[in-house]
């Protein structure tokens, strides 16, 4: 995990699905779950809401995001870095 002397902070890759927020996105995370009998593949889906100090992130957007202390009663992850911008 991420050794940055905070201890073992979890790092999630998504998609940045809502910015209306002021100093908040909302991040959807997509994994793939195999079935423990069927063995099938099923998509899951998670959204966090992140902190985005300085509003870069925009919809369509793929980031980074990391563990952090409460900011808020939903707000419990820190965008760490924008991985590719959306087109327009």
């Amino acid at each position: 995990m991420a050794d940055n002397g905070r201890g073992n902070r979890k790092i999630q890759t998504g998609t940045v699905i809502g910015d209306k927020m002021d100093k908040t996105v909302v991040v959807e995370v997509r994994t793939m779950v195999l079935h423990p009998r069927y063995k099938k593949y099923t998509r899951r889906r998670r959204r966090f809401k992140a902190h985005d100090e300085r509003n870069d992130c925009r919809v369509g957007d793929v980031v980074e995001i990391i563990e952090s202390r409460p900011l808020s009663k939903t707000k419990r992850w820190r965008v760490r870095k924008i991985l590719t911008k959306a087109l327009g």
